[in-house]
């Protein structure tokens, strides 16, 4: 057996920072002058009129800008040196790794407040409720418009299936039909897509070309072939303006459609192949975590600030001394789930843990055809909607590593990628 190097580009680019990476930086820095100038203004105004509360939010307030800090390097860094050669797969995970620090100050931050809360309750302290609560109410503000500023906007919403039609019938040539899932039939147009609505999955068939008596007068079927050649029947029934199934379509989406509409005597089957979109990805693989722990941070202060103002107004008009305490505790629990789930979902990008099982099982379906067979299959994340994948192929056919580059081109996640076809008649190829 031997090995054969194939080059297919002569440089391979190694910039795999978010799409937002730039506006994001710069609603992290906004927010690093918003904190700084309020901290400013409470430590001056504190000094000035002699109220240690004031001074102590300030001081606080600086933790939020040393944490926005973090955030705002870790953007600078990676943009200055996303073509840095020593950076083997780019920079695109610094921000996780800044999302993970900020997580674990986040988690100290639990932890103080809680044993702060704790001693407060053994040993109640006296609060200057007039100073206090206005502090809070300030404080509840200026983390109000540092959420907004670090608000991602970006939504995905879910795209369903892209499909593409031909019809079976001896007579003529297929017709690849637009996408939506409308092709021509001898019963005129007709438009298949997949409903979800409130509820669970159907097909649901119009056909706009004939009028509601006409379409009446058609019965319609469904029947599915999966991946694997699983196969599913579905019953249409008419529902005053279009065919819906009976059925629930279980997931994944992705399969051939064999429609069949009759009209009498008069029948015809027709194929369309449904495909789930290849950027259709698990949730949160686009996700810029150190954005999400700029934002938990000011998030995670902003409900403190709601709560303590809870406590502090029990405290002061029913006399509930223990709201106060209560309330901490309360606050740091919910900061301490929000650091683990941060934790968590970092921790696995930086220890390059498959990001997206469906999207691997998808990559595997697209190169296991004609006996060909998937020997070893990495997939990892290099920054936010980048993935890095390394691909082992077993092949009896005479392919090599463009063909197989050339079938997984419609995955365009798939930033850096790297293929080696093992052939027992050729050897080895790789790309």
């Amino acid at each position: 057996m031997t090995a054969d190097a194939v080059r297919l580009e002569d440089q391979h680019s190694h910039v795999f920072l978010g799409a937002g990476h730039a506006r994001n930086e710069r609603r992290a820095w906004a927010v690093i002058v918003l904190c700084s100038a309020m901290m400013v203004l409470e430590i001056g105004g504190g000094i000035a009129f002699g109220s240690l509360a004031l001074v102590a939010d300030g001081l606080h307030m600086s933790t939020h800008a040393i944490a926005m800090l973090i955030a705002a390097l870790a953007y600078t860094f990676a943009r200055r040196h996303a073509n840095d050669a020593r950076f083997s797969f780019g920079t695109g995970k610094l921000g996780d790794l800044a999302g993970f620090s900020s997580a674990i100050v986040l988690a100290l931050i639990a932890l103080l407040i809680g044993y702060e809360a704790v001693r407060r309750f053994l040993a109640p302290v006296h609060i200057e409720f007039r100073e206090a609560i206005p502090i809070a109410f300030l404080g509840l503000l200026v983390n109000i418009v540092s959420a907004w500023l670090l608000s991602d906007g970006d939504g995905h919403a879910h795209a369903h299936a892209h499909a593409h039609g031909h019809g079976e019938e001896a007579v003529g040539d297929a017709a690849h039909a637009p996408a939506g899932g409308e092709l021509e039939t001898r019963f005129g147009r007709v438009r298949l897509h997949i409903f979800e609505g409130d509820g669970p999955a159907r097909f649901r068939c119009r056909v706009p070309a004939l009028g509601g008596q006409a379409a009446r007068a058609l019965s319609a079927s469904i029947e599915t072939d999966r991946p694997g050649g699983v196969r599913a029947l579905f019953s249409l029934r008419w529902r005053g303006d279009y065919f819906e199934s009976d059925e629930v379509i279980p997931e994944p989406h992705e399969f051939a459609v064999h429609l069949t509409l009759r009209s009498g005597l008069d029948a015809a089957t027709y194929r369309l192949d449904f495909e789930e979109p290849q950027d259709h990805l698990a949730h949160g693989v686009h996700r810029d975590h150190n954005l999400r722990a700029a934002f938990i941070h000011v998030a995670a202060d902003a409900g403190v600030s709601v709560l303590a103002i809870l406590g502090l107004t029990a405290a002061r008009f029913l006399g509930w001394m223990w709201m106060d305490p209560m309330m901490g505790i309360v606050g740091g629990s919910v900061i301490a789930l929000w650091a683990y789930a941060l934790v968590r979902d970092t921790g696995r990008i930086l220890l390059d843990m498959t990001p997206d099982t469906t999207l691997a099982a998808r990559i595997r379906r697209c190169l296991e055809q004609d006996g060909d067979r998937v020997a070893d299959l990495h997939l990892w994340r290099l920054g936010p909607g980048h993935f890095g994948a390394i691909v082992s192929i077993v092949t009896g056919q005479a392919r090599d590593v463009h063909f197989y580059r050339s079938a997984l081109g419609r995955f365009s996640s798939l930033s850096h990628l790297t293929i080696e076809v093992v052939s027992p008649k050729r050897g080895v190829a790789a790309s």
